[in-house]
């Protein structure tokens, strides 16, 4: 059995682009550090808005196609190798927006059984064993519902995972510090012009912010900003960079965050971190094996 290195991360996320936009400095700097870096992503995002109008003809399963490939190129830039779809490529469909009809959809992940997709993801962690899980909150960041169904599906993953011999030492929310956030956006207005989207977004745009006392570990990812900005780029249907910004279908401009920011909800910890995996006594690739 191949051996597995020390330290192990597990991103849970709902459609490609969500995992370069909320975690590609993480991603890449974990994976040049040495980490085995996983990320799961529920959907292929098949009823996403397309930005390029030479790609607007995409739509359902060729625009699920071809962000799949996106997701690919993007993994790619941020040195991450072990991608997953959770269930397989089309298991689980896009579910619109919240309130939408695509939302009553059978096949889409808003109604999936929260615990057969967790057992789904349960075998993936009893597999790779991390002991770090990164995800949304209970409402997803922003209200989405494939976003407030992967938090739903990776908690009781991790909760499924702990009964079957393997307890993942912390799990960590997405977030981004309300100080952080306003003082991005006042920057934003002085470049506004220099920019080629129509307009600013503002702090309420940006998913996941709360006040910056709930902020318990910040990830310095500057020395990885090129790869986080070409993994965005790669998802060319969804985002359009022009850095340190970027906008999505909607044309308002935000921040592009190359500090990343995390709530810890589960396990041992101290605010002001800046590892992930602080306090975490370090596996080694034998012991890794042995309970694999």
């Amino acid at each position: 059995m191949t051996e597995l290195p020390a330290r192990r991360l597990l991103l849970v996320h709902a459609h490609p682009d969500d995992e370069s936009i909320n975690n590609g400095a993480t991603m890449a700097r974990y994976a040049a550090e040495g980490a085995h870096v996983t990320l799961v992503t529920c959907t292929l995002g098949e009823r996403g808005e397309v930005i390029p109008p030479g790609l607007r003809h995409l739509s359902g399963a060729a625009l699920g196609a071809h962000r799949r490939g996106e997701l690919a190129a993007a993994a790619r830039a941020l040195g991450v190798t072990d991608v997953r779809l959770l269930g397989g490529a089309g298991r689980y469909g896009d579910s619109g927006m919240m309130g939408g009809p695509d939302n009553d959809d059978p096949g889409c992940f808003w109604r999936a059984d929260v615990d057969e997709a967790a057992g789904r993801l349960a075998e993936v962690i009893l597999e790779v064993r991390p002991q770090v899980l990164v995800t949304y909150d209970d409402n997803g960041g922003y209200g989405h519902p494939d976003h407030i169904q992967a938090h739903r599906v990776a908690m009781r993953a991790a909760d499924l995972a702990a009964g079957r011999g393997h307890r993942i030492a912390k799990v960590y929310w997405n977030r981004v510090p309300r100080s952080v956030a306003e003082a991005a956006f006042a920057r934003l207005q002085d470049d506004l012009a220099d920019l080629p989207f129509a307009k600013s977004g503002s702090v309420a745009d940006v998913p996941g912010v709360v006040a910056d006392e709930r902020i318990t570990t910040a990830v310095d990812g500057l020395a990885h900003a090129a790869a986080k900005a070409a993994a965005m780029r790669a998802h060319a249907t969804q985002i359009e960079v022009a850095e340190p910004y970027f906008a999505l279908s909607n044309e308002l401009a935000q921040p592009l965050f190359t500090t990343e920011y995390y709530e810890l909800v589960r396990g041992e910890g101290r605010p002001g971190e800046s590892d992930l995996f602080a306090g975490i006594p370090a596996d080694t690739a034998e012991q890794a094996r042995e309970r694999s």
